[in-house]
């Protein structure tokens, strides 16, 4: 069976952006973002948010075109393009690039997905990820840690008081170049 995998970078202090909803302490070089190719690019479909789905379809269709673009973004731009995507959201009416609208998260409907051959399922969003936490159907939860301390934002878990206690085994620690971490861990 397919898995649900939560992919999130994080400050050291827990949030996923910041207070106006910045990324621009993400720390992606050249490794790590040949690292997130490498896994997203065996992933069967990516499972997004309406504002991850948004900022995602804001740039990614395209980056490919500029010449100056470094090869991990080109990459990137034709895998996230010809990945199937579901993309859950009550407001989007019309998306492209193998985007299917999904209103609700069901949670026998994803336990069908999850049953299907292919690649597992890579999961993105906060509020999305709540939502699925909610229901207990994350399987790994990849958290990369980056060198920043932010103070304010909008912190990962923010909602921890509503969520299933899941008991977690470290799976993978990985420290990059640039001083992010990744901690992977996975259901018991």
């Amino acid at each position: 069976m397919r898995k649900i995998v939560l992919m999130m970078s994080l400050s050291l202090d827990g949030y996923m952006e910041g207070p106006n909803r910045e990324l621009d302490w993400h720390l992606v070089d050249e490794e790590l973002h040949t690292h997130f190719n490498d896994v997203l690019r065996d992933m069967g479909v990516f499972l997004d948010g309406r504002v991850s789905y948004e900022l995602m379809a804001d740039y990614w269709p395209t980056a490919d075109r500029d010449p100056d673009a470094p090869a991990p973004v080109a990459d990137f731009a034709r895998i996230w393009r010809e990945k199937p995507k579901l993309v859950f959201s009550r407001t989007l009416h019309r998306a492209e690039w193998h985007t299917t609208i999904v209103r609700d998260v069901v949670v026998e409907d994803i336990m069908a997905l999850k049953a299907q051959e292919g690649g597992d399922l890579a999961l993105g969003g906060a509020t999305l990820a709540a939502e699925f936490m909610r229901h207990d159907l994350v399987d790994e939860y990849w958290l990369y840690i980056h060198p920043v301390i932010l103070g304010r934002g909008r912190p990962l878990f923010s909602q921890a008081e509503e969520l299933p206690k899941t008991d977690l085994r470290l799976i993978e620690t990985r420290t990059f170049g640039n001083g992010v971490v990744l901690l992977r861990h996975g259901r018991n």
